[in-house]
């Protein structure tokens, strides 16, 4: 692997942000000051002058469900497909998801979705589902830690799935083996008894706009308080995953109020789409879990995430085709999920220019930081420090576009975000030193991506 130096280009970390050059030794970050002589490098050294551009930390998607089989089909995006969009957002790594097999232990659920992941171009971490109780669960978790996994992925819904670890005292044995063991808990929030009780009264039709009904946002703010009820006890943290409303966000606040650490992910659709979008006729690719909320809750996501009440944004990118989505206008049988990996960067930068409410540097700790953190993959992701991984995202943020689903890169062929008009764009994306995406080219190898041990203590 060569060298290259970066010139002039305006670093910007967590820490500060500095104009200076930067040079990717091999597949790390060799130095960085504030001009390097390209004269004292290895001969092999390749120049690339960033004047005007942005020089980030790699993206992190911390919630991704690439190549997802599920309903009797498999989502649109591959791990070659996912490797590819990402890499044109900017997004060097990503945190998918190992489901809990049935009949299985978890550590064999683990080694075969990591097996699947094998052709990804790009790193990856991952998190592990659990979806029911073991009597030998500390032990379980404690072979997936070994293994590298840093977190769990729990449902407070879909019963009739098989999902729903229902006994709390069962789940709560779950938190506490976590707690032992160092692990992350994130929870899908969503209450199953309310839904149920909605959809057995419910005298209403199932169009896409009726899936925000029948999923309301009580339902998700009485699973936040319950799972936080669990963490006050435990004295321990816990994650939620894509919140999605206000009365998510409140429940949020007074369980912090009461002492607890909660740790809040979002998602773009959830800042910037809201429920009219389901009433088009081309509703069902608005369909979603949770659903799209109205614009009420989009701005009490936005203040929020102005003031540093959420911690992480990722997508939840789970991506059908548009004849998939299409198959049916039933929201019990459309397929749920949207593509988004590629959109997060450019959409949350041209929020932030709107009234300068979020720097250039609260995005990089929102994407990239913030989640390398949360999960146990810092410094060597989420940073711009000598000796890490040369995860570098070179970012034009004064270029203006159009998202279509001619602009991006997903399978899916269209994206959730089509006619708005965004400023910056990734322009260079390298993953430990090497040029996966540049000037619109995709160079990524399947298979070349590594799995990212976390190291949570």
């Amino acid at each position: 692997m060569g060298n290259t130096l970066i010139k002039n280009g305006l670093l910007v970390d967590t820490e500060w942000t500095r104009h200076s050059d930067i040079f990717i030794s091999g597949s790390k970050i060799g130095r960085i000051a504030p001009s390097i002589d390209p004269a004292t490098l290895p001969e092999d050294t390749s120049v690339v002058y960033a004047d005007g551009l942005c020089v980030l930390p790699g993206i992190i998607d911390a919630h991704t469900h690439y190549h997802l089989v599920s309903r009797g089909t498999v989502t649109a995006d591959s791990f070659e497909e996912g490797s590819k969009l990402a890499s044109y957002g900017g997004v060097t790594t990503v945190v998918d998801f190992a489901d809990d097999g049935k009949g299985m232990a978890l550590i064999d659920s683990f080694h075969s979705r990591r097996k699947e992941m094998r052709p990804m171009a790009i790193d990856y971490a991952l998190h592990q589902g659990v979806y029911r109780y073991r009597g030998d669960i500390r032990k379980e978790l404690e072979s997936i830690k070994r293994a590298g996994v840093g977190a769990l992925k729990i449902f407070t819904t879909y019963r009739d799935v098989g999902y729903l670890v229902d006994d709390r005292d069962e789940l709560k044995a779950i938190f506490q083996a976590a707690k032992e063991l160092g692990l992350m808990v994130c929870v899908h929030a969503e209450d199953d008894r309310i839904i149920t009780e909605i959809a057995a009264s419910w005298n209403g039709g199932h169009r896409p706009i009726d899936h925000a009904s029948l999923r309301p946002s009580e339902a998700e703010a009485a699973a936040v308080m319950y799972v936080g009820g669990i963490a006050r006890e435990l004295d321990m943290p816990v994650y939620i995953v894509h919140l999605s409303s206000r009365k998510g966000l409140e429940a949020v606040r007074s369980l912090r109020a009461d002492g607890v650490k909660v740790i809040v992910e979002t998602t773009p659709h959830y800042l910037f789409l809201d429920s009219s979008l389901l009433e088009r006729p081309d509703g069902p690719l608005y369909v979603m879990t949770p659903p799209l909320r109205t614009k009420d809750d989009n701005e009490a996501l936005q203040e929020a995430l102005v003031n540093g009440e959420i911690q992480v944004v990722a997508t939840d990118h789970c991506s059908f085709t548009r004849s998939q989505k299409l198959e049916s206008s039933d929201c019990r049988t459309i397929y749920p999920g949207i593509p988004g990996t590629e959109e997060m960067l450019p959409l949350l930068h041209t929020f932030g220019l709107a009234g300068g409410s979020l720097s250039l540097q609260q995005i990089v700790n929102l994407v990239s930081t913030g989640p390398a953190k949360c999960f146990g993959l810092y410094p060597e992701k989420g940073s711009l420090l000598e000796g890490t991984d040369a995860d570098i995202v070179l970012f034009d943020p004064a270029a203006s576009w159009t998202i279509s689903g001619d602009t991006v890169h997903t399978a899916a062929g269209y994206s959730a975000y089509d006619g708005m008009e965004v400023t910056g764009k990734v322009l260079m994306t390298y993953l430990r030193g090497r040029l996966v995406m540049g000037d619109g080219i995709y160079l990524g190898i399947p298979g070349d991506g590594r799995f990212m041990r976390a190291h949570r203590c």
